[in-house]
C-alpha cells in the first residue's frame, strides 16, 4: 500500500487490529474474473474465461458483511473487463471508509474516464503491472502497445495529483537487471512502485525463479540501489523488512511459515474462498473457520512471497510500528 494520510492509516490500523485479534481476514482479494486481456508468461490466467457464473455485483455484500477486512483487492484475470466492475466497488465500500479498496490490473482497458470512474465509486489505489520499463513488457504479457499505452495514460493521470496510483512489478529471471531501471520509471511518471515476487507455483515454470549464484547476486546488487535511493515520499512503497525476506525468499528456495486462509484470502470469480490464489482447494463463505483449521493450520507451503503476504506476514508489533512509524517524520498529507 501507498502512504496514507494519519488519520486514514490509524482509520485501517484499528480495523486490522480487531481483525487480527478475531482471526478474522485482514485483507481479501476478490478475483472479480478468470478472464484476461494478456497471457503473460508468468499467470496462469490468460485470455477468454467462462463468465456465466460470476458473482453480480449486489453479492458482494454478502462476502463484505461476513468478512469485514480492512483491505480489499479487487483483480482478476483483468477486473476491467468486467463492465460493471465500477458497480462491484460501489458494493463494496457501500459508503464506508474501510474497507482501502485496490484495483489490480495490466491498465490495457484503462482510460481516463474509467479511472476517475473508480475513484468517485471508492478505488483507493490502482496497481498497475510493469514487468519492464520499455516495449519488452509487451512481450512478456503477449499483448502488443501495451507499454505505449501505459506510457502515455500513466503520467497524464498522476500528474491529476492524487497519488493513488502504484505500479506492481513481479522480479523474475527475464527482469531482474531491469529493477532499478524500473524504479526510475515510476519516478519519471510521477507515481509510486511496489515489488513482489515470482511464484513457481502458479505455472509450474521454474524457468523465470531467481535460482543461480548469478541471479541473486543482481538481484541484490539492484535492490541495494534502489534502497540506496529511497526517499521519505514513499516512492518505494516496500518496506525495508520487505525486501530483506525478498532476498531470502528467492535464496531460500521458498518462504516457510504463509498465513493464507487467516490474515488474507481469496474469493474466486463464482463465490468460493481459497486460502490464496495458488492453493485451489476450495469452501464456502460459512465454511471458512473450516479452511482455517484444515488449511492455514497445517500450512506447509512456502512457493510464495507475493505482495498480499509479503505485508502480512509479520509479527503485529512490527507491522504496526511500520505503517505508523513514517508519520515521526513525513508530512501526513502524502507526497
Amino acid at each position: 500500500m501507498r502512504k496514507l494520510p494519519l488519520v486514514e492509516s490509524l482509520r485501517i490500523i484499528g480495523r486490522g487490529s480487531l481483525n487480527w485479534l478475531a482471526e478474522r481476514p485482514i485483507v481479501v482479494s476478490f478475483e472479480v474474473t478468470d478472464a484476461c486481456t494478456c497471457y503473460c508468461k508468468h499467470c496462469d490466467h490468460g485470455g477468454p474465461r467462462d463468465e456465466t457464473r460470476n458473482l453480480k455485483p449486489a453479492e458482494y455484500r454478502r462476502y463484505m458483511e461476513a468478512l469485514r477486512p480492512c483491505v480489499v483487492q479487487v483483480s482478476g484475470g483483468e477486473p476491467l473487463m468486467r463492465d460493471d466492475v465500477v458497480e462491484i466497488v460501489r458494493q463494496i465500500k457501500r459508503g464506508a471508509s474501510v474497507p482501502y479498496t485496490i484495483l489490480v490490473s495490466n491498465w490495457s482497458l484503462m482510460t481516463g474516464e474509467k479511472y476517475l470512474e473508480l475513484r468517485d465509486a471508492g478505488v483507493d489505489q490502482f496497481s498497475v503491472s510493469l514487468d519492464f520499463p520499455d516495449q519488452r513488457h509487451d512481450d512478456f504479457r503477449m499483448h502488443p502497445g501495451l507499454y505505449r499505452h501505459l506510457e502515455k495514460l500513466v503520467p497524464r493521470l498522476a500528474a491529476l495529483g492524487h497519488d493513488d496510483i502504484v505500479l506492481n512489478s513481479c522480479i523474475t529471471s527475464a527482469n531482474v537487471g531491469e529493477i532499478d531501471a524500473i524504479a526510475d520509471k515510476a519516478r519519471e511518471w510521477g507515481v509510486n512502485l511496489c515489488y513482489s515476487a515470482y511464484s513457481a507455483r502458479r505455472t509450474g515454470c521454474h524457468d523465470y525463479f531467481l535460482s543461480t549464484p548469478e541471479q541473486l547476486a543482481e538481484l541484490n546488487a539492484q535492490l541495494d540501489r534502489v534502497e540506496a535511493r529511497r526517499d521519505p515520499t514513499n516512492w518505494i512503497v516496500n518496506a525495508p523488512t520487505t525486501l530483506e525476506a525478498t532476498r531470502r525468499y528467492f535464496a531460500n528456495g521458498g518462504a516457510p511459515g504463509c498465513k493464507a486462509g487467516q490474515r488474507f484470502l481469496v474469493v474466486t470469480a463464482d463465490g468460493e474462498l481459497q486460502p490464496c490464489s495458488m492453493q485451489f482447494k476450495r469452501y464456502p463463505l460459512e465454511k471458512r473457520a473450516l479452511m482455517v483449521r484444515e488449511f492455514t493450520r497445517e500450512n506447509q507451503c512456502g512457493e510464495c512471497y507475493v505482495s498480499i503476504r509479503s505485508y502480512l506476514d509479520k509479527s503485529f508489533p512490527q507491522l504496526l510500528w511500520e505503517n505508523v512509524s513514517g508519520f515521526l517524520s513525513v508530512s501526513s498529507g502524502g507526497k
